[in-house]
């Protein structure tokens, strides 16, 4: 049995399917994947992400020790705002991806990936250096994702200030119901949506998940699970690490170089991916979608011209689009838009063109 959320026993009055996921009891749908994903393009959904890695690095030289962990310019941030970034082994590859929270000028709070809490914990861990404490809040922290274009007017009948005030990727103190918490403008959706990270400790996440479905009402909102959190992310080609990304690919080849700040002084995997840019990847993550009912799924082989030429990453079908979608690798004269592509798997085959990622644009 994997580890129970302190949102368990609702996921289980709500019916939900449970499955393990990164050694977490977690639920993979309560109604149905494709019900739930619309409900959240639609109205507001409510995602269990208590399973997120939380952790915490406070000291003098909090910043600095980030600053190098990080390819991102954390220096960049000030209290109040969030950062996309991507820690990097030396030779390039991929530890995690996460979120930066800047607390204060000494205090910093990281989201990391349920499957690589203790990875990175350890990772940190192994790079501290200076006046920094990292502590693992993982366990002890509670973590919901209210995620819909309905998602204000849910919160802002239970909050404690003017969420209109949060703009994307800042955060702010509130709490709700009591209960004082972290909310921030993020989400794993594309739509508008609010985060929100408190301590677990007794009845709080009663009072928390009570109210927040209590004001929600009149505006259809649900629980949603994992099915839906797939698949919302991948319509916005969101990269999902173990699938898209880890420590065997490196940012630029995977899309995210926007992250890689080599204009700062130094942070770990800077060579080597100073040198992938000079001298070019040899592949590239590109969005492809289904021209046929077929649906290519992670590990599936990728050709074009008789070649074999790369392989799938991550692969659903679209309900907003009604349609497969997907991510893969694939080699870089084989990469640009338009390029037909199709697949081979147990003697199925399918056909898919290469398209411009994120696959649903969101005004």
């Amino acid at each position: 049995m994997g580890r129970k959320t302190p949102f368990y026993d609702y996921h289980i009055l709500n019916n939900a399917k449970i499955v393990d996921f990164a050694g977490f009891e977690m639920p993979l749908q309560f109604s149905s994947i494709i019900e739930e994903h619309n409900n959240v393009r639609t109205n507001v959904g409510v995602f269990d992400i208590s399973h997120m890695g939380n952790i915490l690095v406070v000291g003098k030289d909090a910043e600095n020790f980030i600053q190098y962990v990080v390819t991102n310019d954390v220096s960049k941030l000030i209290p109040g705002k969030v950062q996309y970034s991507v820690m990097c082994y030396p030779d390039g590859g991929i530890v995690d991806d996460l979120l930066i929270y800047k607390i204060s000028e000494n205090e910093f709070f990281l989201v990391v990936n349920a499957s690589n809490i203790e990875k990175d914990f350890d990772w940190l861990l192994s790079q501290q250096k200076g006046d920094v404490v990292v502590q693992n809040m993982s366990y002890s922290t509670a973590a919901l994702a209210v995620q819909g274009p309905r998602s204000l007017d849910v919160m802002q009948n239970i909050v404690d200030f003017d969420l209109n005030s949060l703009s994307y990727f800042t955060f702010a103190d509130g709490s709700i119901a009591g209960v004082k918490m972290i909310i921030s403008r993020t989400g794993y959706t594309g739509e508008l949506g609010f985060e929100l990270f408190f301590d677990a400790e007794g009845l709080n996440s009663k009072k928390v998940w009570d109210a927040i479905f209590e004001a929600g009402k009149p505006y259809n909102i649900v629980p949603a699970g994992l099915g839906a959190r797939d698949t919302l992310r991948l319509e916005m080609g969101y990269r999902l690490y173990g699938n898209d990304i880890d420590n065997t690919t490196n940012p630029i080849e995977a899309g995210l170089a926007w992250v890689a700040k080599f204009d700062k002084e130094n942070f770990i995997g800077k060579e080597a991916l100073l040198e992938i840019k000079k001298s070019g990847p040899k592949r590239k993550l590109v969005g492809f979608m289904m021209n046929d009912k077929f649906i290519a799924r992670h590990g599936y082989k990728i050709f074009a011209q008789n070649e074999e030429i790369g392989f799938v990453t991550s692969g659903t079908y679209s309900p907003s689009l009604g349609k497969g979608i997907g991510m893969g690798y694939v080699e870089c004269k084989y990469a640009s838009q338009g390029t037909d592509i199709y697949f081979s798997f147990k003697e199925k085959a399918g056909k898919a063109t290469i398209v411009k990622i994120p696959f649903l644009i969101k005004n």
